[in-house]
């Protein structure tokens, strides 16, 4: 499974010009993964080449506040998130918002990791779905102060073009990342899997085994 929370840092550590000090390169992925599929490991392996990270933390939501929907129990989505990222040595999956008391708010984990990692370069990596509302997000100022928010390319651009009031404000807090186009999403997922679809070309061989095994969106 991919490593635990608790895994130390190590390697292809970067030197700060004039510093004694370490800088690690973390990337910060998360979302429902409700379930993860192969657009979220495309944007992952994207985000591990482009960023040259020494680390990419996967960190499931807890309690979504801008979801109406119920999520799929934590643990079958952590346990699915730990297969899914199997292959990338470099994926910790990180739990801390499944367990904290409350909505999940990406700078409250933000914030956490930057006091426990002081020598890290944060990169918060999302799609353009997630950056759209990265507005509407709590106290999102803070939250590019903290990370470098790198957003997928293709769907970034046409999405967002040139209205992007956050990427407006502060320019250099913001990277895109070129990945493929993928026309991929959980909601579509879930609704084939109620129709009892076969959903195999979208999400990885054994997430796809653990869902039938655990009787997963059965109904939608």
């Amino acid at each position: 499974m991919a490593k635990a929370l608790n895994s130390a840092i190590h390697p292809h550590s970067h030197h700060v010009p004039g510093s004694r000090a370490v800088l690690q390169r973390v990337g910060v992925m998360g979302g429902a993964f409700d379930p993860p599929h192969l657009a979220h490991l495309a944007l992952a392996q994207a985000a591990l080449k482009q960023l040259s990270l020494d680390q990419l933390y996967i960190v499931p939501t807890g309690q979504a506040w801008h979801k109406k929907r119920v999520l799929t129990a934590a643990a079958h989505r952590i346990a699915m998130v730990q297969l899914a990222f199997e292959p990338m040595p470099q994926a910790v999956v990180d739990v801390r918002e499944t367990v904290r008391s409350g909505p999940s708010y990406t700078l409250d984990t933000l914030s956490e990791m930057q006091a426990a990692m002081p020598h890290t370069e944060l990169f918060l990596i999302m799609g353009a779905d997630q950056a759209n509302d990265l507005h509407t997000w709590k106290s999102w100022q803070n939250i590019v102060q903290i990370a470098t928010v790198c957003i997928a390319d293709r769907a970034y651009s046409i999405s967002l073009g040139g209205t992007f009031e956050p990427q407006k404000l502060y320019p250099s807090r913001f990277r895109q990342l070129a990945l493929p186009c993928m026309n991929i999403s959980a909601t579509d997922i879930r609704t084939q899997l109620a129709a009892q679809q076969d959903v195999t070309a979208l999400v990885s061989e054994p997430v796809v085994r653990y869902i039938a095994d655990h009787h997963l969106y059965q109904t939608f």
